[in-house]
């Protein structure tokens, strides 16, 4: 008799499953959580009410971090993240195992766009300075090289040039989402979340 690994879906499990077992340490989406824990997101949090009242909204951190890593990865669709949120496990763990309707992930884009801007342009300054070559679609190409003087007191006319470059990347990225979004509203019809901004 051929000596097969058990495939038994219905197994119990004695202990529930932990996310920090899903993905290896290194992964794209660890990466992304850290950068995201690391920055101010204060202004995400000053639209939602403080008394804690109405329906619970998803964490501003969560939001920020799936729509960032969904379009490192060249994912702009919000139809598409809600079903990536359910069956990929990069975006279960950036999404802590929720899974936000598309609804609620292109409003919680177009009501924060701006933001999202500044945001995203931080990762991609951050990602350079790192000496990250690419991630995923979002790509910077670029060198690490040490010096004396602080990037802050150095505006080069390349420099400039670069950051004029990511900011259209930027714009182009929440663009395309906005388009695709809308096209497949049309195309499928526009449904209401099932978690709202709630709160405010």
């Amino acid at each position: 008799m051929a000596n097969f690994i058990e495939c038994n879906r219905a197994q119990q499990y004695l202990l529930p499953p932990a996310l920090q077992d899903w993905l290896p340490p290194k992964d794209l989406a660890w990466l992304i959580i850290d950068v995201v824990d690391a920055m101010d997101l204060s202004v995400f949090y000053k639209k939602y009410r403080a008394d804690g009242k109405g329906q619970a909204a998803f964490e501003p951190s969560m939001m920020v971090a799936l729509l960032l890593y969904a379009y490192s990865l060249g994912v702009r669709s919000s139809r598409e993240i809600e079903r990536l949120c359910e069956r990929d496990i990069g975006f279960r763990v950036i999404a802590a195992n929720n899974s936000p309707d598309h609804t609620t992930i292109s409003r919680f884009r177009k009501e924060n766009g701006e933001t999202l801007k500044s945001l995203f342009m931080q990762v991609l300054r951050l990602c350079k300075e790192a000496g990250l070559v690419k991630m995923g679609i979002v790509a910077l190409d670029g060198s690490k090289i040490a010096a004396n003087a602080a990037l802050e007191a150095n505006r080069t006319y390349a420099h400039l040039q670069g950051e004029a470059e990511r900011r259209l990347r930027v714009e182009k990225m929440l663009n395309d989402a906005q388009t695709q979004d809308e096209a497949e509203g049309r195309r499928y019809g526009r449904t209401s979340g099932t978690a709202s901004p709630a709160g405010r």
